[in-house]
């Protein structure tokens, strides 16, 4: 074996500094692949596999290292920790495999390690490698859905040359202003720390500065180390304590005494509070404190998009979702609030109704986040620290000084709870068997057959709302929105890293559902592919309307008529109001690997769910909706969302949609 053989024995003129001699890309992913986090005393691997589309950007430097690092196989595959590729020994020892994932989309490959890092807590991640130019590029949506939620993401785009022997090279951006531009500069905005390794060297404090940041609870999100393909495939001489094992501890930081005081004498005073759950309750793993401290105090408990399942549906304090999307129990509670408790949560538009929500002129801000930025929204009194341990504080300080709400507080929000259920039942209620069910029908069919092992992973369009609204959470992660950028295509390759996330791959585990409508299908269906190729039990449920349902509506809401909004052929007029365009997602959904089920009824949509529930590989529901214009739909939104209206139009219905939209915004507030 060469000296320089990546396998080689390490050697140095410093015979107290050893080294090894590696290309830039075979030391990064031979020291990714030995990094942990610890929190709680749990530890696992911090970058557990690696997704990869590649070309001349990243194939002869990634790619070559994950050729070695894989030890021959996938998750779960053969040629496991210490073994050989093409017969050559690997640069691992055991437990430092890297294994690979196959991608089809750039985007969608950043989405389904979002949804990774989100069903483990955010304490496991995956890594992303792409070729220069429209590989890069594609990084971007995904990048922003991960740093916008608090998810992290490690992005390993290829770049231009550093040493530039030919400028332009393919696929470079020329910039006449700058010469050290690349179209990965698109990745700054979007990440929470960003670095490009212009030499070898370079990588060794970048490379622990992104482990810094993905592990920290408060920074984490997408992490970007641009790649020059010329530096993966350059040699160096590496410290051998690069490749220590080293564990990040994801700290629990606790409440300042003075903040915590302040907290506990704004609950002590209030008369109608409030908790808004948000995503923080389940970063955090803070469920089963949010239920004692509700327990405690009996303070019930709304949820945004990222917190609904922060407690169970049946739990008495549990009033459902928040804000426009939100039941009418909790805006109702929202509007009367006189003490705001956010835990966890960012307070987006559609949580505050775009600022008409929290109407008590007295009302109160007490923020508990494990940011400062979050933490001072709403001119808030700021609680800064991890919700399990803030809410720990709380309990632990209001227990000895006799908070509980009143009694008729406790019966009024129970009591509009169990109205709310009511009308509920009657959105999932199906009409006869032989009938075609609307969309909300067709949860109601999946509510009555899902468990707590089920999990639901939805983004965007009309879902969301339904979901918030209706969906019975029946454990603190069934619930799987994404709602903080509201993707279109998020949902396939996200119940992919779910399922690598719970174990699920090649065997029949905990169920987890894709639900898309046919807008969000055909912007990215590509990862269809990975899921049949790894073998994951992929239950996709397409719901077909024949256009953008959740746009159509808001569209009429403001004056836009639903103007391109249909998936129809043109009219005499160059309209969309023909027949509806012959698109057949099943026989698409089938031609890329799925077993489909088509149900046309609610009789064959009940069998079909069902059956795809036992599937132990990917299978497909297919069901083509009944409208709701013409039989009972989702109880309408509870609060307001502002999307500006045009502010002189000559269309009736602009005008009408204006004149209702400065009615509505009239009610906003300033919150300081």
């Amino acid at each position: 074996m060469s000296p320089t053989s990546p396998a080689s024995p390490t050697s140095s003129a410093n015979p107290h500094c050893p080294t090894r001699r590696l290309t830039t890309a075979q030391a990064l992913v031979a020291f990714l692949a030995r990094q942990y986090t610890e929190r709680d005393g749990r530890r696992q691997r911090l970058i557990s596999a690696t997704w990869g589309i590649f070309g001349h950007g990243n194939v002869a430097g990634i790619g070559q290292a994950l050729v070695e690092a894989a030890a021959g196989g996938g998750p779960g595959g053969p040629g496991g920790p210490g073994g050989t590729t093409h017969g050559t020994p690997t640069p691992t020892s055991a437990g430092h495999r890297m294994p690979y994932l196959q991608g089809r989309n750039e985007q969608a490959m950043v989405h389904a390690a979002v949804g990774y890092a989100r069903q483990s807590g955010r304490l496991s991640a995956h890594a992303v490698t792409t070729s220069i130019g429209p590989g890069a590029t594609n990084l971007v949506t995904g990048a922003a859905l991960a740093t916008i939620n608090r998810l992290p993401v490690l992005l390993l785009p290829g770049d231009t040359f550093a040493t530039r022997p030919a400028d332009p090279v393919l696929q470079q951006l020329e910039v006449p202003y700058a010469g050290d531009v690349s179209v990965n500069d698109c990745l700054r905005p979007v990440s929470r720390y960003f670095d490009r390794i212009t030499r070898p060297e370079a990588l060794i404090p970048a490379a622990l500065q992104a482990m810094r940041v993905l592990a920290d609870p408060a920074e984490t999100g997408a992490v970007t180390l641009a790649l020059p393909q010329d530096v993966q495939a350059e040699a160096y001489d590496w410290p051998e304590e690069f490749f220590a094992e080293r564990d990040w501890h994801v700290r629990r930081p606790a409440p300042d005494t003075f903040e915590l005081e302040a907290a506990v004498r704004a609950i002590r005073s209030a008369r109608r509070p409030l908790i808004v759950a948000g995503g923080g309750v389940r970063h955090s793993a803070a469920e089963e404190t949010l239920a004692a401290f509700t327990a405690a105090t009996r303070i019930p408990v709304a949820s945004t998009q990222a917190g609904k399942g922060a407690l169970r549906h049946d739990h008495p304090a549990d009033v459902g979702g928040i804000g426009h999307t939100g039941t009418a129990t909790a805006d109702e509670l929202a509007r009367t609030a006189d003490l705001v408790i956010g835990v966890g949560t960012r307070f987006s538009d559609f949580t505050t109704a775009s600022g008409t929500l929290f109407a008590d002129p007295a009302v109160r801000f007490l923020h508990l986040n494990i940011t400062g930025f979050d933490a001072h929204k709403l001119a808030a009194l700021p609680l800064v620290a991890d919700a399990r341990t803030g809410l720990e504080a709380l309990t632990a300080a209001l227990a000895g000084r006799g908070y509980r709400v009143d009694p008729a507080y406790e019966t009024e929000y129970t009591s509009a709870k169990e109205a709310w259920e009511e009308r509920v039942e009657a959105s999932f209620a199906t009409p006869a068997p032989a009938a075609r069910p609307t969309q909300t029908q067709v949860l109601g069919l999946l509510d009555t057959l899902v468990t707590e092992d089920d999990i639901l992973i939805n983004a965007a369009g009309s879902l969301p709302g339904d979901l918030h609204k209706l969906w019975r959470a029946r454990s603190r992660d069934q619930y799987h929105v994404e709602y903080g950028y509201s993707c279109m295509g998020y949902e396939i390759p996200a119940a992919i890293g779910v399922l690598l996330a719970t174990g699920s791959q090649g065997r029949a585990g905990r169920p987890v559902w894709a639900l898309v409508g046919d807008g969000t299908y055909l912007m990215n269906p590509t990862e269809i592919v990975t899921a049949v190729q790894e073998n994951l039990p992929l239950k996709l449920l397409i719901l077909q309307n024949h256009g953008y349902a959740s746009i159509s509506g808001l569209s009429e809401a403001v004056g836009a008529e639903r103007f391109g909004t249909a998936y129809r052929h043109r009219d005499a007029d160059g309209g969309f109001t023909g027949p509806p365009l012959p698109v057949d997602l099943a026989a698409n959904a089938a031609s890329l690997g799925l077993r489909v089920l088509r149900a046309t009824t609610v009789d064959d949509l009940r069998k079909a769910l069902s059956e795809a529930r036992d599937a132990e590989g990917p299978t497909c529901v297919y069901v083509e909706t009944e409208t709701p214009d013409t039989v009972s739909g989702p109880p309408p939104a509870q609060a307001w969302w502002d999307v500006p209206v045009a502010e002189t139009a000559s269309r009736p219905a602009a005008v009408k949609a204006r004149e209702e939209y400065d009615r509505q915004v009239a009610a906003r507030r300033r919150h300081l």
